[in-house]
């Protein structure tokens, strides 16, 4: 299963640079080179933010946060706003990303560009981009979330535009709320759908990262990525009656109390998250992830010491 991961935002593939993507409307903007309805990467200083936006109060911690997810990743879901004269914008839904990225000292955002009275047409045409057969799971997932915010739909009125169980149309929006890596792996087929399932269910984003690690690395199956997803529940819930919090972070649930231990001495000494991997016959693997080349480098330095 590979590893390679593209970084949203510096190469959309299909989403960005094909503007069948996104068929809200093929008129062209006039006098620019930008189509409505496509995906553009938009100056973010030709972009004001919307007079009636509810939302008022953004926290400082969680949008740092996602600056520097935005630095590593790129953007993975576009923001969306609204043609208003020559090289002028007004920004429709996003606001969080637009912000994060203001911070993370990006120039230019890719955006969904729409007209002023064009929601039946984003509508038909959104539900449309859902039937298309070479979507993945993550374009889906925006989809319905679009249709969501910006059609004022309920999860019940979208099952019934797009012929889907509600239930499905939920798990698809739970998509976008695991962490960007994994959002990513779904992107470039590293994992499929019935992994990120499965990691859906468990709470705990740093469980669902290590899980997915031992996915990639190990080439799990569904079936064995759901018995870990099942087990992860069962062990935080006895660690945290039995050996406290210390324990909750285990990653593997045959790992004895002096190994959980190292673990978390590990992860202590390196400042990442490591996972412990044992075999029945004593065999077993440490992996320690990166986040880049400099982050390489450090935790190299921290062995060589």
């Amino acid at each position: 299963m590979s590893t390679k991961r593209n970084a949203l935002g510096r190469g959309l593939s299909a989403l960005l640079e094909n503007a069948k993507t996104d068929i809200t409307n093929n008129t062209k903007l006039e006098n620019e080179g930008k189509v409505v309805g496509a995906i553009a990467n938009i100056e973010i200083s030709c972009i004001e933010t919307n007079p009636f936006q509810p939302r008022t109060n953004f926290e400082e911690e969680a949008l740092n946060e996602l600056a520097s997810s935005i630095k590593e990743h790129g953007i993975i879901q576009p923001i969306t706003v609204r043609k208003l004269g020559y090289d002028k914008y007004q920004l429709i839904s996003g606001e969080r990303r637009f912000r994060a990225s203001q911070i993370a000292g990006l120039t230019s955002v890719p955006a969904y560009i729409r007209i002023a009275n064009d929601q039946a047409m984003l509508e038909m045409a959104l539900v449309e981009n859902i039937q298309r057969e070479n979507l993945d799971s993550i374009e889906v997932a925006i989809s319905y979330k679009r249709l969501i915010d910006e059609c004022s739909l309920t999860q019940e009125q979208l099952s019934q535009k797009v012929s889907k169980q509600r239930s499905t149309i939920t798990n698809y929006l739970r998509l976008l709320k695991l962490p960007v890596e994994i959002q990513l792996a779904i992107r470039n087929n590293d994992i499929s759908m019935g992994h990120a399932r499965a990691l859906i269910n468990i709470e705990n984003p740093d469980r669902q990262l290590d899980i997915y690690q031992q996915i990639v690395l190990n080439n799990l199956s569904v079936r064995e990525t759901e018995e870990l997803a099942r087990g992860a529940k069962t062990e935080v819930t006895a660690a945290s009656n039995v050996n406290g919090a210390a324990a909750a972070k285990s990653t593997k649930g045959n790992l004895s109390f002096e190994q959980l231990k190292v673990v978390d001495d590990l992860r202590a000494v390196f400042n990442t998250k490591v996972n412990i991997s044992r075999e029945a016959n004593g065999k077993g693997k440490i992996v320690i992830p990166f986040k880049s080349d400099n982050d390489l480098k450090r935790i190299l330095d921290l062995l060589d010491a």
